[in-house]
């Protein structure tokens, strides 16, 4: 099974997907790691995308989905994945349908994670980590047992992401509007696209996400 999780950021794709790699022996394939990956090994498509990379450009959409490619001839025939992090724009959407039909590939399911902006932002300006352990809190949804002091290490240092901020969200959601959310209607046209409720708790959203896996 092939498949892509859409949402803007802080939807929680990446916990989603972790949990599909676990339940359904899926590889998660994140355009940042596989770029430095292929960079480290000297790949000819890594040693191009780093040089544009270097120089302040971006990546093109057909290397991206020529990066994808090679990184699925590592995989055995029957494994699937999950694309993370792209496509982010029609073009590479394109780039990418074309890469996996010469690859006797297809994408199965694309899953959107629809989300409520205002309860977004609340929900990522409001979170925090252990410094030690990395265990998440939230001000108001999952605040440590005792103040002050982690649950998992009783670590007493907590950080939060620097773009966790209130502007800072605001802005990274209107890059998705404007970039990402027409494959919305992309996928939708060609019967891909499954929404769920990606405000619901992550095991309720989980079990959605099983369902529409099973629809034909």
């Amino acid at each position: 099974m092939n498949l892509i999780l859409l949402g803007p950021p802080g939807a929680g794709k990446g916990t989603q997907a972790q949990r599909l790699e676990e339940s359904h022996g899926l590889v998660q394939l994140s355009t940042g790691d596989m770029l430095r990956a292929a960079a480290a090994a000297g790949t000819a498509v890594g040693l191009r995308a780093k040089a544009l990379m270097d120089a302040g450009n971006l990546v093109p959409d057909e290397v991206i989905a020529e990066l994808i490619g090679d990184r699925l001839d590592q995989l055995d025939a029957g494994q699937g994945f999950i694309l993370d992090g792209v496509p982010r724009t029609t073009a590479q959407a394109d780039a990418i349908d074309a890469m996996l039909a010469q690859k006797g590939r297809r994408l199965d399911r694309v899953i959107e994670l629809k989300v409520d902006d205002e309860l977004l932002v609340e929900r990522v300006t409001g979170r925090f980590t252990c410094a030690n352990c990395g265990q998440g809190y939230h001000d108001k949804f999952k605040r440590p047992k005792d103040e002050g002091k982690c649950d998992v290490c009783g670590g007493t240092d907590f950080k939060r992401r620097s773009d966790d901020n209130e502007d800072a969200m605001r802005a990274r959601l209107q890059v998705y509007y404007k970039q990402t959310a027409p494959l919305l209607d992309y996928y939708r046209a060609r019967g891909k696209l499954h929404s769920v409720d990606g405000m619901a708790d992550m095991e309720d959203v989980a079990r959605e996400i099983e369902t529409a896996l099973k629809v034909a």
